[in-house]
Formats: structure tokens, sequence, C-alpha cells
């Protein structure tokens, strides 16, 4: 019982991992990679997977979401177990290359049917 709880709080929920074969990539190309599921110390029910494409500007200080993909799922994610999910993403053509002023990030969040959401973070470059 005090698992479930602490679970919900986010002490040993399951955690999500976006993998990618490489960090760098160029405007329009297709990224193929994976996502990394590795359960916590109880059963939980992964209701969705969210993971935004997003654009630092450090000269200004702001942050913009210029492409994202959801999965919706409603998978049991059993405790230590670990499942896979592949990934596909478009670069959007449009997009900036990656410089002193500008950079990128994938936010990959993890979202359970009950309890809190699991984050990974991930660099990459537009070249």
């Amino acid at each position: 019982m005090i698992k479930k709880y602490l679970s919900r709080l986010g002490v040993g929920s399951a955690k999500v991992d976006l993998i990618l074969p490489k960090k760098t990539y160029r405007p329009g190309e297709n990224i193929k990679g994976c996502l990394k599921i590795i359960g916590g110390t109880i059963q939980q029910q992964v209701s969705r997977i969210d993971s935004d494409l997003v654009l630092i500007n450090q000269t200004k200080g702001t942050e913009k979401v210029v492409g994202f993909k959801t999965i919706l799922s409603k998978r049991q994610i059993n405790s230590t177990e670990e499942h896979e999910i592949l990934f596909a993403f478009k670069v959007p053509p449009e997009v900036p290359v990656s410089s002193d002023e500008i950079s990128y990030r994938f936010d990959t969040k993890l979202t359970f049917n009950k309890g809190v959401e699991s984050m990974d973070c991930d660099i990459i470059k537009i070249l």
C-alpha cells in the first residue's frame, strides 16, 4: 500500500527514455528510434507518451515547441518490466540550424492513469 502511494508521488514510478540513433539531424530528416519504458516498484497503467521537439533561443531566453509526437496507450507496465515502442518523427523542414543562439531538445513525458508523470530530455543538433 505504501509503495502505491509513493509511486503516485513519483517515488519508484515507471520511467521513460527516448533512445535516438544519433544526436545530429537535418531539417526534413526522418528520425527513427525507440521509447524505452522501465517499470517501477508497482504495476502502473500508461495512458500516453508525448515527445516535443523544443527550439531554445538562448539570446531571447525563449522556448518554442516546433514539432510533437503523441502516442496514446492503455498498456500496463509491471514492476521492473521493460517495453520498447518504435518512435518515428520528421524534423520540420523549416527549422533553423543549431548555433550558439539556437539549440534543440526532445522533452518526452510518460503519463500514467494514476500518479505523476515521468520525464526525459534529449539534446539534439540540427545541421
